[in-house]
């Protein structure tokens, strides 16, 4: 880790306090005044064993830019960019599976009905509700959401977080429509449980990323922070500049006021784990009256889904979470 690099510090309560220096933090274990702790999201961390000189802390911004496919989050301070870092999210993967689920439970309810015999007296059950009179989120966005805010509480663990940026997306038009405004109510609702809020437009983010100079890939897949962590970057340090209106005896306009220091920082590439749950019925019997095997957690080469294990081949370390079969 490069020892000019900034990491998360908690004190012996727990509680996030300003990050520091690799290297002191480092020289704190070797004293034994702290110790290294994991966290989730695989950043170093250094836990104070002895009461710290003083427990200010500064300003401290986490920006969120949120997508349909991947995110973008960030945690910027006035002086040091703490934390970006690139979100896969599980959408594809929850559509393709409530799909899968809706065409088997379909097929398991047509192969039930006997079409013989008048259609009053066949098998087909009520309603229990009225499922277009509920004011749900789909289950594809829900996950997005849900996914993106269990990373902000992991953060807000790591660093003392006074306010959250949230891009909001407008519409454009009367008929424009997308994907990534369903469910942004109800995600600045969460966000307020856990810290102030405030919201940017995709054009105010834009114009910040420029003035900032940060250059943003048009790949929006690409992982790495120039795809989507510099929107992040951009939405944490709106707190810190501004582009504010001015008038004189001669002039007026609009200036950007404040200042804020970009410094490198930890990027991280965060997913969901794609695990397959046990399906009894899944799909058609094979030859000999069988079942195809299809999800679960037990595998044959002792592991379970979902653990994190580590391996090497041609003298290369590979480290991973079990999912299935590979």
């Amino acid at each position: 880790m490069n020892s000019n690099a900034r990491i998360p510090v908690l004190s012996p309560d727990g509680k996030p306090l300003m990050p520091t220096l690799y290297r002191r933090a480092q020289v704190w274990v070797e004293q034994g005044k702290a110790k290294w702790i994991g966290n989730d999201l695989n950043i170093k961390q250094v836990h104070l064993l002895q009461e710290p000189s003083g427990n200010a802390t500064q300003p401290v911004a986490i920006g969120i830019d949120p997508g349909k496919k991947f995110s973008g989050i960030a945690v910027q301070s006035s002086q040091f960019t703490l934390f970006a870092a690139h979100l896969v999210l599980p959408f594809p993967n929850v559509t393709k599976k409530m799909t899968g689920r809706r065409i088997l439970r379909r097929a398991r309810r047509s192969r039930r009905i006997n079409r013989k015999i008048p259609f009053h007296l066949r098998a087909h059950r009520q309603k229990r509700f009225d499922n277009r009179r509920h004011k749900k989120l789909v289950p594809s966005i829900r996950a997005n959401r849900e996914f993106e805010l269990r990373v902000v509480k992991e953060l807000m663990r790591l660093f003392p977080v006074s306010t959250i940026v949230y891009e909001y997306i407008e519409a454009k038009g009367d008929k424009a429509f997308s994907p990534v405004m369903v469910g942004q109510k109800v995600m600045l609702e969460f966000l307020t449980e856990l810290a102030p809020v405030a919201t940017c437009f995709g054009w105010q983010t834009a114009n910040l990323r420029t003035h900032l100079n940060l250059i943003k890939h048009k790949n929006k897949a690409s992982q790495s922070p120039q795809s989507h962590g510099v929107d992040g970057i951009a939405l944490a340090s709106s707190q810190f500049v501004n582009y504010e209106a001015f008038q004189t005896k001669r002039e007026h306009g609009r200036r950007w006021v404040g200042s804020v220091r970009l410094t490198p920082s930890p990027f991280r590439v965060i997913t969901r784990p794609n695990l397959f749950r046990r399906q009894l019925h899944f799909e058609n019997f094979r030859q000999g009256a069988v079942r195809k095997r299809k999800g679960g957690t037990v595998t044959p080469f002792g592991f379970r889904s979902g653990d994190f294990v580590q391996g090497e081949k041609a003298g290369k370390i590979h480290r991973g979470w079990i999912g299935g079969f590979k």
